[in-house]
């Protein structure tokens, strides 16, 4: 039997917010979906009225996720969509994340469309639509915007690292994974709403483009930083967060894997945001790294060990991403990782989110000391 699925944080909130469809064609569910699949789970900024995926069309977005039906249908393209949502919504996001960074001949012909039909953009790739002169064009024909997420702030404006990080006096949280697109987004989101449920003022530092997207209010994509900036404007956004908030805790959104040979932002998370603790994610069914089916999936232990050799740090608790596996292999898992690794462990999506709070308050009893003080 597959895992339930319980406390997945809600994409129906009371809403202000702007309306909008999300394209994912050929790859809702999938690693490269993510994008999609991060916003139909949670969105501050958007509301999500349909996602665009032809190979799907007409399944709910929650349903085909997660097995709960969450009321965001599957289009089968474009007019489909408009179709579904009622009329032209205020944006279309590309909800895609390719290793390439960069939109295919169809895939621009499809903004094109969007931008032509009066939708803003929102664009999550590395490729900066707003310097192509096509879409510049189109958009200024249209009257409408194109927001390039992963745009840094200019040159002049990166920060270097300052050590004031050092003021931030909250413990610091990152959740970090044995691969890419494993869930730690997800498992930061949940992780920072069961801390706010249970009484603690929680707040998550976004450190790629689906965070922003979704409407963290602190953060930055790394991976888009030029490397001598890493450390400084990973700093700024914990310390922005810390100021503008005060808050118990700061949990920061990981990227990639510390020890994937690909992706080099793990680094600048451990060293320009010094997390006091980790919480690993990682998928007991994947067997080969997601996007380089070549190698081999580290394990646990041996990721444990690279975290807590390379940053003064400590891994307080394993979260598991339930792919290919039946909820008894869950919970053979967790009980196999706790006695092996000494550490708590638990699946964010399918069990009590108790357990996430019950790994930060033993790594950190002084938290639950002050709400028993009543200092919340």
């Amino acid at each position: 039997m597959s895992p339930t699925l319980r406390a997945l944080p809600t994409n129906a909130l009371d809403d202000d917010r702007d309306t909008a469809i999300v394209y994912c064609e050929a790859n809702f569910g999938a690693g490269d979906g993510k994008t999609a699949n991060g916003l139909v789970r949670h969105s501050e900024r958007y509301e999500i009225l349909t996602v665009i995926d032809s190979a799907q069309a007409g399944l709910d977005a929650g349903l085909l996720l997660d097995g709960v039906a969450n009321g965001i249908p599957l289009s089968r393209d474009l007019a489909d969509a408009l179709e579904v949502a009622g009329g032209v919504p205020d944006w279309f996001i590309f909800g895609m994340a390719p290793a390439t960074g960069l939109l295919s001949i169809h895939e621009r012909s499809v903004v094109l469309e969007a931008i032509e039909l009066g939708m803003n953009i929102v664009n999550g790739l590395h490729e900066f639509l707003n310097d192509d002169p096509v879409f510049a064009a189109a958009s200024a024909a249209s009257g409408v915007e194109i927001l390039d997420v992963r745009r840094p702030r200019a040159k002049k404006d990166l920060r270097l690292f300052s050590g004031r990080i050092e003021e931030v006096t909250c413990p610091r949280i990152a959740v970090l994974g044995t691969d890419s697109a494993i869930g730690k987004r997800t498992t930061a989101t949940i992780l920072t709403k069961a801390l706010n449920d249970h009484g603690l003022k929680a707040v998550m530092v976004g450190t790629g483009q689906t965070g922003l997207i979704q409407g963290a209010r602190y953060g930055v994509a790394l991976d888009a930083i030029p490397s001598q900036f890493c450390s400084g404007e990973m700093e700024a956004a914990i310390v922005e967060a810390f100021e503008g908030e005060d808050p118990d805790v700061i949990v920061i959104e990981g990227q990639g894997a510390l020890s994937h040979p690909a992706y080099l932002t793990s680094t600048f998370i451990l060293r320009g945001g010094r997390p006091d603790a980790v919480v690993l994610q990682h998928a007991p069914g994947r067997t080969r790294l997601g996007d380089f089916g070549d190698l081999p999936m580290p394990t646990p232990a041996s990721e444990i060990e690279l975290i807590e050799t390379f940053a003064a740090t400590r891994v307080i608790g394993l979260t598991i991403n339930h792919e290919n596996m039946t909820d008894a292999e869950v919970s053979a898992a967790i009980t196999l990782y706790e006695a092996e690794l000494g550490i708590p462990a638990t699946d964010a999506l399918t069990r009590p989110t108790g357990a996430l709070v019950g790994m930060v308050l033993a790594a950190f009893p002084q938290l639950g000391e002050e709400l028993a003080a009543g200092a919340r």
